[in-house]
């Protein structure tokens, strides 16, 4: 009887021959869970009852008084708006990110990465931030150059944002962030260098506060980059806890950052501006249409 050497071999074997194509790993979908959805609600909640609150004290004082009142109103207001459309789906995509794995001996792996991104967030943050600035340029005094200059760099700050956001690549991602970090520069510079120079001529009380709630807005819009570096920057961060770390800060620096500033200018009723003219009366009355900033 004659055998074939290799029938034995083929029959020895137990090894399965090796595949040429290794099935590379599912597409990754990162997007909010309860927890995000439930603290969506909560801060638009927060925004709806501060916003009425704001609204409230607003009507409590004479028109000529009612500048901050009504600007910090809107602030809460746009947010309010904001959180509601995040809350019920609206103002959210996806983000596309192509990931290659590298590897020496077998081809390379590439999978995707689709994170929710809420661009409704970015039309909020356009929408409130300069109304945020233009109410601490106001308390200090700047001028209206300088106002300018600070919003301007202000919405350049969030749409070099948003663009980042919806980067195709890395480096397109992080190129955006380094415009959007260098446009925040301006704005620090308008109202740390600037406007604390401009407040410098008030009295004691304005120049302090203008200090410590300049310095606390300074603060809490550092820490944004941070969260979106470790979110939608690297996406290592997920969507809950970005929205987690947003909430609170966004509570922090609008109702806040609101409370604190009217009540404090209510109490500072005697230095605080009195705008008169077109704001008071319209055009045709008391100053003739002309809008006046003095203060009493």
């Amino acid at each position: 009887m004659i055998i074939d050497p290799t029938a034995l071999v083929k029959a020895s074997s137990s090894v399965a021959p090796i595949p040429t194509v290794i099935p590379g790993p599912e597409n990754v979908y990162q997007k909010a869970g309860d927890v995000g959805n439930r603290t969506l609600w909560a801060v638009c909640v927060i925004m709806a009852l501060s916003s009425i609150a704001f609204y409230v004290m607003a009507f409590r004082v004479p028109v000529q008084k009612r500048l901050f009142h009504i600007l910090t109103a809107f602030i809460t207001t746009f947010a309010f708006l904001s959180y509601f459309a995040m809350a019920t789906g609206d103002g959210i995509a996806y983000n596309k990110a192509k990931v290659v794995e590298q590897n020496k001996h077998v081809p390379d792996i590439v999978h995707y990465v689709y994170r929710e991104v809420y661009y409704a967030r970015y039309i909020d943050w356009s929408l409130t931030t300069p109304l945020l600035l233009l109410d601490l340029a106001l308390l200090a005094g700047l001028g209206g150059a300088n106002i300018l200059v600070a919003i301007v760099a202000d919405v350049i700050m969030i749409l070099t944002g948003l663009f980042a956001a919806f980067g195709d690549n890395d480096g397109q991602k992080w190129g955006w962030y380094a415009f959007a970090c260098i446009a925040y520069l301006v704005v620090v510079y308008q109202l740390a260098f600037n406007g604390r120079a401009a407040a410098a001529g008030k009295d004691g009380k304005t120049k302090a506060f203008f200090g410590a709630i300049a310095g606390f807005t300074l603060l809490l819009w550092t820490i944004y980059p941070i969260i979106w570096g470790v979110a939608d920057g690297a996406r290592v961060a997920s969507v809950d806890a970005e929205i987690i770390a947003y909430a609170v800060l966004d509570v922090l620096a609008k109702p806040v950052f609101g409370f604190w500033l009217l009540f404090t200018h209510d109490s500072m009723a005697s230095t605080s501006p009195s705008v008169e003219g077109f704001w008071a009366h319209g055009f045709g009355g008391e100053g003739q249409g002309a809008i006046r900033v003095g203060e009493d």
